[in-house]
């Protein structure tokens, strides 16, 4: 099935290289350009597209006010913030606002367009190195809402301790090279039991294992087990 995708960026050398990289790959795509932030929600509506990949920060229109346009109109499409921005406060207003996904514009080729094939299949896709803030942001959340309604109910699906240990250090941002050094263990167990949590949580991504781990403590746990 061919993905539609939109490119919404004010640099066309940009636009233009990202457009030849996509046309390489028969299930992508791209039935249009803009180059602002307000003729990309014009041709959003006429396209109807199934992504749109677009920059955070353009003139005029910015990319944060052109995505909750497009939310009203077309709530399911996938809109992917493909930024310069590292700061945790323009990815949590992205994701607010109904961003699929927040990706750097350093991205890999090869991982841009598996971001596009996830997000298009209704996964949230957010770079690795932003995960780390995006976790920190929900923690401070987390720790005020915990301090009005008390502790977090614990988790309804049971897991395995190195499952809840490897969930406390996702819960962190960590990657799987570094929970498997904080372990002791083997990189391909740190996936074995990413995988399993995933499938037993019914989740589909890594933010949404933290996200879950988040709100429900795991996190936290972690980092008692670790400064003990």
């Amino acid at each position: 099935m061919t993905i539609k995708i939109l490119l919404v960026d004010d640099h066309t050398l940009l636009r233009s290289g990202v457009k030849l990289l996509l046309q390489r790959n028969p299930d992508f795509d791209v039935v249009g350009e803009a180059a602002d932030g307000l003729e990309g929600v014009k041709r959003a509506k006429q396209l109807r597209p199934d992504v749109v990949l677009m920059d955070l920060h353009m003139p005029g229109l910015s990319g944060l006010e052109a995505l909750q346009l497009i939310m009203q109109d077309l709530p399911r499409t996938a809109v992917l913030m493909l930024t310069v921005s590292e700061q945790a406060e323009d990815l949590g207003a992205a994701l607010h606002a109904g961003a699929r996904g927040y990706l750097l514009k350093n991205i890999e080729a090869d991982k841009l367009m598996e971001a596009i094939r996830r997000a298009a299949a209704g996964e949230a896709v957010v770079a690795e190195s932003m995960t780390g803030k995006l976790v920190a942001q929900l923690r401070a959340g987390s720790a005020a809402a915990q301090g009005q309604a008390g502790v977090p109910a614990a988790p309804p699906v049971r897991l395995t301790p190195r499952e809840r240990e490897a969930m406390g250090f996702l819960a962190r941002g960590q990657s799987n090279k570094e929970i498997a050094r904080e372990l002791s263990v083997a990189e391909s167990t740190v996936k074995i039991h990413v995988q399993n949590i995933l499938k037993k949580l019914q989740l589909s991504s890594r933010v949404q294992i933290a996200v879950y781990a988040v709100e429900h403590g795991i996190g936290k746990q972690a980092d008692v087990r670790r400064s003990g």
